[in-house]
């Protein structure tokens, strides 16, 4: 059983906007932090965006600052990334993360649970 699925990518035009979905299920549903993350090809996974759930605080890679938004639904059990002012260099698999067993939260290390990813693609 998937703990963590992911929906939402696509592809749009720079500057467009797309927001990812994930939801947690099972072991994953009871997460301290969750994240995003990426991965373009040829490149190692970055974290993007977490947050503390339950209202607790956000990170953000500097690269996406101001423009990217980590949000939750905890009656949905999800939690979303609103992306705006969309660049080619966004373009990249993303990948939603749970549960924090060590590490920080923007580290690909730290985290227990991941989800099979959803392709962003952005175009100039």
């Amino acid at each position: 059983q998937r703990q963590l699925v992911e929906s939402g990518g696509g592809s749009v035009l720079a500057g467009g906007s797309l927001r990812l979905s994930c939801a947690a299920s099972g072991d994953a549903y009871n997460a301290n932090w969750m994240g995003w993350f990426r991965q373009a090809p040829g490149k190692e996974r970055e974290g993007v965006a977490a947050i503390h759930i339950g209202g607790g605080p956000t990170v953000y890679a500097d690269s996406v600052e101001g423009r990217f938004t980590i949000s939750q639904d905890t009656a949905k059990n999800t939690v979303y990334l609103q992306m705006n002012s969309l660049k080619p260099e966004d373009t990249a698999m993303y990948y939603c993360a749970a549960v924090i067993i060590n590490g920080t939260p923007l580290s690909q290390y730290a985290y227990k649970y991941w989800g099979q990813g959803t392709q962003v693609t952005v175009s100039s």
